[in-house]
């Protein structure tokens, strides 16, 4: 093989990565296979650095082309437009992967694009994109201080299996992806049907070992082919700004850092700021330092001294001890005409969830490279900007609000009750109202709250809690509950969910290396300890689901016809499912196995709609009587119309006595008592009257 390809193997299926190829105008570009799948990842900088930021402004954009499986998109634009959410969470593991690992005071506009050109359904692009974009970044000029490796985990039947397929993972216990380098873990996100902390650990040391097969290829390619390092413009912080502006700011500080209330300990560090602005005339046109140097030299003395209150004097920032929660409040019922509300407050994040029930008509539709489907689930998180008190965009969702909605998501799925006990399509709204720290969390106790206040018979009830952790050289504290300030300046986010004995969705960011499995476990325990007790709050106000659903929530019935009989329900182009619809109110939505769905807020109209739908489907059997209606006389007799079926009751059959005159004893449209007497090889139908009467009646 050349240089310009290099080959490895995880777990038997083998990966190669191939460059000089296409794309080579870019910084760097790399070709990923697995099978017949092939995913691009470009790497490009700009020639010169941004002034006066203090932060990477790196952009990736993960995109899955409906091309590599022979497809286009369904709609009449056939032109692959807006990024759909399976894009972005991508993008942003992507994102959460690489962003720890640039050089410090590495500040030029940085751009990483990954498509999907082959999709062979075997091979799932995620971890694979993840791999061929570190790959990019590391044979590219652009300092990357070392690359990444990426592998999904899924555990079936009892054991681990690393990068399974698509069609595997439908039946793992876990989905787990996670990534890191050779020396370190540093972004896991994953979900699981409430498999122990021990199961967890398990699995990322074992995905871990793939990773560091995949570093090391990609280390050993990058060393033969790759480009040199370009660290010209890094701007590094010269210590002396960090120095003075610490000896002038730390005792402020420090007092700021001890001011439990969050927006009086923003106006005290909004004060600080303000004279630091003025002593360095950084708004005039000649400052004695940059507004970057400052605020950055700012930054690193608030971290600091933090960090020292935290390892050395045992305090945080709001007299909590490490393993404390923040107080809880919960209040369900909050919203009266919702079909469920819940208000959780946890310190000071306060999330208003609410759930709405509803019929097939409202699940969630998506299309991507296995196909179309509906989410019968689906959580939408808000975080409109005056929950932090500011002024900001409040219209399309952005990458962050879908990837927080996603994790709540997911974290709840695995307790919902299967489709058969519950046919409702369910949609969670999170509304952020207040934050300061882990809204996330607070989306999944407040969305567990809202599905119980709603009626949804949940299989056990879930919550969630975000842990931090500051780490110095070989001293470390975990935190529970974090605040803002403690996610800014600490060197981890680790989100945990689940109930007492089990966990159903996690995801970690690490800032630094050196998070060990000891860190990691202890990180596990800390976090059950404080989850159930979270679970215990919530409990207290909301014991269990509601046994009824709200009057204001529709109600839905099934029916099971014969699939040969769905035409008859849906009629020439649609027109009889449109009148009854249109007759009773209801919604009705039918599947290929002959389930149909009748959803109504009316009894009276569902019952007319099951009726009717009873009456097109069910078939006439002989010897059986019905309640037919007559609708054409002739002479000879009356044709009666049982369900969507006319048969005939010829004269005789209709009295004992002779019946000189049909047209002077019925007329269209009168109800008549029929038997079924014959059904011919034609399907013509005999019925009688008479067989009904007796002869001392009549």
């Amino acid at each position: 093989m050349d240089q310009n390809k290099i080959a490895f193997t995880i777990e038997g299926k083998e990966i190669i990565l191939e460059t000089g190829k296409i794309a080579n105008l870019a910084n760097g570009s790399v070709l990923i296979h697995a099978g017949e799948t092939t995913i691009l990842a470009t790497a490009c900088a700009s020639k010169k650095p941004i002034e006066d930021i203090d932060f990477l402004p790196l952009k990736i954009d993960y995109q899955e082309k409906f091309s590599s499986i022979g497809k286009t998109p369904g709609g009449f634009i056939k032109r692959q437009g807006r990024p759909s959410t399976k894009d972005i969470l991508i993008s942003r593991l992507i994102d959460r992967s690489l962003r720890p690992l640039f050089e410090n005071g590495y500040y030029k506009d940085t751009q990483v694009l990954v498509y999907v050109y082959s999709y062979d359904g075997l091979h799932m692009p995620d971890v694979l994109a993840i791999c061929a974009s570190s790959a990019a970044l590391a044979i590219s000029d652009i300092p990357l201080i070392k690359p990444v490796g990426a592998v999904r985990v899924a555990y079936i039947k009892d054991e681990f299996i690393i990068n399974p397929t698509a069609e595997e993972i439908k039946n793992s216990e876990l989905d787990l992806v996670l990534s890191g380098t050779e020396d370190a873990i540093l972004m896991i996100e994953g979900y699981c049907n409430f498999l122990t902390e021990e199961k967890i650990l398990e699995a990322i040391e074992l995905g871990h070992k793939s990773i560091k097969t995949i570093c090391q290829a990609i280390t050993e390619w990058a060393g033969k082919i790759g480009k040199k390092k370009n660290k010209e413009g890094l701007h590094i912080l010269d210590q002396k700004i960090i120095d003075e502006i610490g000896s002038k700011t730390s005792t402020q500080i420090a007092e700021a850092l001890t001011i439990k209330d969050k927006k009086l300990r923003e106006k005290a560090f909004d004060e600080i700021n303000e004279k630091v602005a003025e002593e360095y005339k950084l708004n005039t046109l000649e400052p004695i330092y940059s507004k970057r140097d400052v605020a950055a030299a700012f930054k690193k003395t608030s971290s600091a001294l933090m960090r020292k209150m935290i390892l050395e004097d045992n305090i945080r920032i709001d007299e909590r001890k490490f393993d404390e929660i923040r107080p809880i409040s919960v209040e369900t019922g909050f919203l009266g005409r919702t079909h469920g509300s819940a208000l959780f407050n946890r310190g000071e994040t306060q999330a208003l969830a609410v759930c709405t029930l509803g019929g097939e008509n409202m699940a969630e539709r998506y299309e991507d490279l296995h196909g179309d489907g509906a989410h019968r689930f689906y959580l939408h998180y808000f975080f409109p900007p005056f929950s932090v008190g500011e002024v900001g965009r409040s219209n399309f969702p952005g990458r962050r609000e879908i990837g927080h909605g996603k994790l709540a998501e997911r974290a709840l799925m695995s307790t919902l009750p299967d489709q058969a006990d519950f046919p409702y399509i369910i949609r969670l709204e999170s509304n952020i109202t207040t934050c300061n720290g882990s809204s996330s969390m607070a989306s999944v106790c407040g969305g567990c709250l809202a599905l119980m206040d709603a009626g949804v018979p949940i299989k056990r009830p879930v919550a969630g809690i975000a842990m931090g952790l500051i780490l110095e050289e070989e001293k470390f504290v975990i935190l529970s509950d974090i605040m803002g300030a403690e996610d800014a300046l600490g060197d981890m986010d680790f989100k945990i969910t689940g109930d007492e004995t089990g966990i159903t969705a996690f995801q970690m960011d690490i800032k630094v290396e050196g998070i060990t499995k000891e860190i990691m476990e202890k990180a596990l325990i800390q976090a059950k300890k404080g989850r159930v007790h979270i679970l215990e709050k919530m409990l207290e106000v909301c014991p269990k689901p509601k046994e009824e659903l709200s009057a204001h929530a529709p109600r839905i019935a099934n029916i099971i016809i014969k699939p040969s009989k769905i035409g008859e329900v849906i009629g020439p182009g649609g027109k009889q499912i449109r009148a009854i619809i249109e007759e009773t109110g209801v919604e009705i939505d039918i599947s290929n196995d002959g389930v149909v769905s009748i959803v109504s807020v009316d009894q009276e109209s569902m019952d007319r709609a099951k009726a009717i739908v009873k009456a097109l489907t069910e078939d006439v059997e002989i010897g059986k009587t019905y309640h037919g209606k007559i609708v054409s006389i002739k002479p000879f007799g009356l044709f009666v119309k049982i369900f969507n079926k006319e048969g005939l009751c010829h004269i005789s059959e209709l009295s004992h006595e002779r019946i000189e005159n049909l047209y002077d004893l019925f007329k269209e449209g009168d109800p008549l008592e029929v038997k079924v007497i014959e059904i011919n090889d034609r399907g013509q139908i005999r019925l009688s009257h008479k067989a009904l009467l007796s002869k001392t009646k009549e």
